[in-house]
């Protein structure tokens, strides 16, 4: 089992998006794929209409209170799963604190999930308990960054965490989200980044037809299968594929 992560430590950059279409193309390839929500938005959840089953079931499952099997939905898609968030995953920190080896308990969580080949994490923005509990139980780390100084900054105070906290740097793969081509800012950098070969070199694009997923409530390709978001998401999904698989 490959455990992928979908996180920036801004919000907005577009981690849920590729976060369900890599999800859906790895289902596509044959691959058993589950995605695991644990953003309080639950934005994943909604892509896929899938609600938590249990009340406060994202807390229960890190207090312990709760088998994680029992968590696990279907969505419409073959050969992909969810474990949908509920808002009770605004406490997930407050539940590690009180247990021990706290940062490594979504590593062992994800130990029970060996079912599965890829178990792709929707992480929320920040840096916190769970997020330390991500970095060390994600085979890897992909994070989505719009081509912006903001956006890149935020890259950089995540690799300096990573070094200050002797964290693996060589799990963590970037690409650049939102890229709009009108903006001079975002040519600008997509450049310097591509000439350090620090980003995979696909990108995702600023379209209508991504934006359109919270009102399909599905992945791009299940409503613009040939579009130009559809194709893009497709090469990252390759480059994706040749590293992390």
């Amino acid at each position: 089992m490959t455990a992928i992560a979908l996180y920036n430590l801004k919000g907005g950059v577009g981690k849920t998006a590729a976060a369900i279409n890599l999800a859906y193309l790895a289902a596509a390839d044959g691959l058993k794929t589950l995605i695991w929500d644990l953003d309080p938005q639950g934005s994943s959840s909604f892509y896929l209409n899938v609600k938590a089953a249990n009340k406060n079931e994202t807390k229960k499952l890190f207090a312990e209170e709760l088998e994680i099997k029992t968590a696990i939905q279907e969505s419409v898609f073959e050969k992909l799963w969810i474990i949908p968030s509920d808002i009770s995953a605004r406490n997930i920190d407050t539940a590690l604190h009180d247990l021990k080896h706290s940062k490594r308990k979504l590593k062992s969580l994800l130990n029970n999930l060996k079912e599965f080949d890829v178990v792709i994490l929707d992480s929320p923005p920040g840096i916190s308990l769970l997020h330390e509990n991500i970095f060390n139980a994600a085979n890897w780390i992909l994070m989505p960054n719009i081509p912006t100084t903001l956006s890149v900054n935020s890259f950089e105070t995540v690799m300096e965490y990573f070094k200050n906290n002797e964290l693996d740097k060589s799990k963590v793969k970037c690409f650049f989200s939102m890229v709009d081509h009108r903006k001079n800012l975002h040519h600008e950098v997509l450049q310097q980044f591509y000439k350090d070969k620090l980003f995979f070199k696909s990108y995702i694009p600023y379209l209508s037809d991504v934006e359109k997923m919270g009102t399909n409530q599905q992945p791009v390709f299940e409503y613009a299968n040939s579009s130009y978001a559809a194709q893009c998401f497709r090469a990252l999904w390759n480059e994706v594929k040749k590293v992390c698989l």
